[in-house]
């Protein structure tokens, strides 16, 4: 395979986002047809961090036989190929072409620690070329140097700090592209053909200077993200298959193998305590203020922090798969997810910097042609109007803004899918909430028992806890729990089945039994006036009430109450004072609904609720002209969740269906997540306006300074590099604690 050459520039390649090309998509399908034998490569390309660069290579790879998708990852600078070639190099060769270098990651590797380096900027190159300009400025105004010394300055200057920022400008300019670099290159060189030597240099030198400031700026919000995979430490202490302990690497670590992990170390991998007892810092995953105690059978996740005791725990995830790196994919998928706003000035971008160009042109050639101007003056204003009007500040403001603000929630344990969810939060004016396992712990107990028939005395509790102990839902772990603390025996059921919002059925000792709620007692024509009035009064007492059937009738009925959590209120009462009206959505009876939302200061509650019933209660406010979100367990709940402008997954830590599909996934089960989160929607929103107010607002004055002839290039650079920064270090805001 042959190796492609290094570029004595690639380190030239900064961190910037100042692209006029709207972004495509994060996946780009070049290919109808999948084929079965495609693999996927993956490579780190350091110069690909700009739609502008993706747009190159996507055009570049688009035209080779063999490539089917490309899986674009601005963030850590990663592209998958998946193709049919028989290597890499054909790939590596096309990108080599376009002026950057894709290093190829093997399968196994990540690639997300070391992408998250920042750039290794070399500094020297820019100090001599600032002191050649400064230099090349001195003789200018000395006048006595000889014209010849100025431009020789000044061409070492420009040569010294702007050979990639021409490289740049050619590659975009041979794609028809109108970036920065192409822009600024177009205005140095023209200032160098007016004779403008000094200013050019000075023009160059700051533009540089300003992009390696801009890089180190970027690579914050680019760390704040990729550095959540630091969490995770590179060894563990693993058991061998002869009793010894062992350092190990995480990605050599087997699922099933035995880790020990001391007081004071890191986790290294998810699993399963197995033996031994601690407090854990679950901060990094959960946002949890307060360390969590663990036991055996608890679960673990790698990057978090073990406090107490030493604890042993068997791997439940590879290295690739853990909790951890799960949210950190998540979070990088979700810069594919461009937000409106985004989206907005990729479009108004795309219009404005060819019409910035043409008007550049027309102020260059029709005073002087039709209006008597100085070719020098009007030439001098269109360079200094190309540097003005370029659209850096305002294309980077809002990639910044969003990036900052999902790490900064996946710091607080808020996993938001993309910039469209951290977006839509501010707009939500009613929040639905299921009831189990958001605002009460979804871990009841059983209350009361009571046996309706004599003959099922002994065997009733058994009978039911027989079939409760095959079922997944909460009320009936209660029951199946209790059973099972008294000692009782457990049957075999056969011909089960979960009858969804209702109960469960199935045949013991060929008898066929029910376990549901009242809904199930009236669909099989059970109930009674007497039956009605014992639920009755069980339910108003906020308890959840099931029966055990048989063809017969009822024979016995059990009680489970469920707790609040403490956190319940505080979240309700802070929702509430951000003007977001709340209802709860439950299967659970009416009564116990009305009195779980009276204890937690919920507006209105709705109960009896089959999933198609939330899901039709969220499009009725959606006909009211609500702007609604919905928070369930992210499976039961899923229609009204998919419905919901966004759904909120509770508890999602090493959940793997919470985090896939949810919108917004709360790491813990705290519902005081959600108002963070809408205050940090409002917050980011915030940011975005300012910012493009900022971008439009300064660049309006100084265009209107550079018509009136009072501008300079100097001037220009400030403008725009100037406000650049400012809206950079304004959207960074969102990252602090």
């Amino acid at each position: 395979m042959n190796q492609p050459v290094s570029h004595p520039h690639k380190h030239d390649h900064h961190a910037h986002s100042c692209c006029g090309a709207a972004a495509a998509p994060a996946k780009v399908q070049l290919s109808e047809k999948a084929s079965s034998h495609a693999q996927l490569s993956r490579f780190r390309i350091d110069a690909m961090d700009c739609p502008t660069e993706q747009t190159l290579i996507q055009d570049k790879l688009g035209k080779l036989a063999g490539i089917e998708q490309l899986e674009f990852n601005l963030i850590n600078r990663i592209l998958g190929v998946r193709h049919t070639l028989a290597g890499t190099a054909e790939i590596e060769r096309a990108i080599d072409s376009l002026g950057m270098k894709a290093e190829p990651l093997a399968a196994e590797e990540d690639g997300a620690a070391r992408a998250a380096q920042p750039h290794k900027a070399r500094w020297w190159p820019l100090a001599l070329a600032g002191v050649a300009a400064i230099g090349a400025e001195v003789a200018h105004f000395s006048g006595r140097a000889p014209e010849w010394l100025v431009a020789v300055l000044a061409l070492a200057a420009i040569l010294g700090c702007g050979l990639g920022t021409y490289k740049k400008g050619w590659i975009a300019l041979k794609n028809r592209n109108l970036n920065i670099n192409a822009l600024m290159s177009i205005a140095v060189t023209g200032a160098v053909l007016i004779g403008q030597w000094p200013e050019a240099a000075m023009v160059m030198v700051l533009f540089t200077l300003a992009e390696l400031i801009e890089a180190h700026s970027l690579d914050r919000a680019r760390n704040a993200i990729g550095g959540l995979m630091q969490l995770a430490p590179d060894m563990a202490t693993v058991q061998q298959a002869d009793g010894q302990w062992r350092e190990v690497g995480v990605r050599e670590v087997a699922i099933g193998a035995r880790v020990r992990v001391r007081p004071g170390e890191r986790i290294g991998l998810d699993g399963e305590v197995v033996s031994g007892q601690s407090s854990v810092d679950q901060a990094a995953i959960t946002g949890e203020s307060l360390p969590v105690e663990k036991a055996t059978g608890d679960k673990v996740f790698a990057g978090t922090i073990n406090q107490a005791g030493a604890l042993e725990y068997r791997v439940s995830a590879a290295a690739g798969q853990s909790t951890l790196a799960r949210i950190i994919k998540a979070v990088e998928e979700a810069q594919g997810a461009r937000a409106p706003t985004q989206r907005f000035v990729d479009q108004f971008s795309r219009i404005y910097t060819p019409a910035v160009f043409a008007l550049a042109l027309v102020v260059a050639i029709i005073p002087p042609l039709f209006m008597a101007g100085a070719w020098f003056d009007w030439v001098y204003r269109a360079l200094v109007l190309l540097v003005v009007a370029c659209p850096c500040a305002l294309v980077i403001s809002t990639p910044v803004t969003i990036v900052s603000g999902l790490a900064a929630a996946a710091r607080k344990g808020i996993l938001i899918k993309g910039g469209v969810y951290l977006e839509g939060g501010r707009k939500l004016d009613f929040l639905a909430l299921d009831k189990t396992g958001t605002i009460t712990h979804g871990k009841p107990v059983q209350t009361d028992a009571k046996v309706l028939d004599p003959l099922f005395e002994q065997r009733a509790q058994a009978l039911a806890a027989s079939l409760a102990n095959r079922s997944d839902h909460p009320v009936s772990g209660a029951i199946a729990q209790f059973a099972k603390a008294s000692g009782l025996p457990l049957s075999e059921v056969s011909d089960f089945a979960a009858l969804a919002g209702r109960g469960v059925r199935g045949d013991i000792d060929g008898e066929t039994y029910h376990l549901g709620n009242h809904r199930l007692v009236e669909e099989l024509g059970l109930c009674s006036p007497a039956l009605e009035a014992q639920l009755d009064t069980l339910e108003r007492q906020g308890k959840t009430v099931v029966l055990l059937l048989d063809r017969s009738g009822p024979l016995a009925l059990f009680a489970v109450a469920d707790t609040l959590k403490d956190s319940s209120r505080q979240a309700i009462a802070e929702l509430h004072a951000l003007g977001i009206k709340t209802v709860m959505l439950t299967g659970d009876n009416p009564h116990t609904a009305q009195a779980i939302a009276a204890q937690v200061g919920i507006d209105r509650a709705e109960g009896n609720l089959l999933p198609a019933d939330k899901l039709r209660s969220i499009e009725q406010l959606y006909a009211q002209g609500h702007r609604v979100g919905m928070v369930g367990d992210g499976i039961n709940d899923a229609p009204a969740l998919a419905r919901a402008e966004i759904g909120f997954a509770m508890a999602a830590a090493g959940t793997d269906t919470a985090i896939e599909t949810a919108d917004v996934a709360l790491m813990d089960d705290d519902l005081r997540k959600i108002p963070a989160f809408v205050r940090l929607s409002r917050q980011s929103a915030a940011i975005l306006v300012q910012n493009i107010v900022l971008a439009l607002g300064i660049k309006a004055v100084f265009l209107a300074i550079t018509f009136a002839g009072m501008a300079t290039l100097w001037m220009a650079v400030f403008a725009d590099m100037g406000v650049s920064l400012l809206v950079v270090f304004n959207g960074l805001r969102l990252l602090r604690k």
